[in-house]
């Protein structure tokens, strides 16, 4: 079969001959890694436990036994084939039937007239990030698969599969994104002013 070419400059006629063969194929634009940020479950509550706090997690056989022993300021969950507990209290402090997983703190403190305790499951293939914006509370983390990068103002901090990641100060600028080499996914528990929006655009 002869191959004809219009009458073009070399360059052009060369391109477009290997087009015409096979071996030359237009480069198609990447679409932009999708960060997922999946609610799990929250509560409002009218008044934090006292004194410094730390997120406390936990596995538990049963979701029933989880609840059951959930206390005003806990969070229960299926997910990953496990159960957890997530509870928000003095450093140092076990939940009856639960094995502890990790101890994240000390939480950063805010005021407000009502708190909102948000657990997300959060996460996407690398590459995959947020926007960047800011909540009314603070922002922890556990990683169940990948690396999470967290950056703000202060800089960048990371975060391992079975590693957790203390959260920042409410209005903190940042940006999560997905920063290993395998896909990441993650928890992502809040405390936040519950009168507020939960999340807002921001800059650094």
């Amino acid at each position: 079969m002869k191959l004809r070419i219009p009458c073009v400059g070399p360059i052009v006629a060369l391109v477009l001959s290997l087009f015409a063969m096979g071996l030359l194929s237009p480069v198609k634009a990447s679409a932009q890694a999708e960060f997922v940020v999946t609610p799990v479950m929250e509560k409002k509550i009218n008044q934090l436990p006292p004194g410094l706090l730390y997120w406390r997690i936990e596995n538990f056989p049963t979701l029933a036994q989880a609840q059951a022993a959930a206390g005003p300021a806990s969070l229960a969950a299926e997910a990953s084939g496990k159960v957890w507990l997530f509870t928000l209290g003095p450093k140092g402090g076990s939940t009856p039937g639960g094995s502890r997983v990790a101890e994240v703190g000390p939480v950063p403190t805010i005021t407000a007239p009502q708190y909102l305790l948000r657990l997300n499951r959060a996460g996407g293939p690398p590459g995959a990030k947020t926007p960047m914006h800011s909540h009314p509370g603070s922002e922890t983390f556990y990683v169940l698969a990948g690396q999470v990068a967290v950056t703000t103002p202060s800089g960048v901090s990371h975060a391992d599969a079975g590693q957790s990641m203390n959260g920042h100060d409410g209005d903190t600028p940042m940006q999560v994104a997905s920063s290993g080499t395998t896909d990441l996914d993650q928890f992502v528990l809040f405390v936040v002013d519950a009168t507020k929006p939960f999340s807002s655009p921001a800059k650094v």
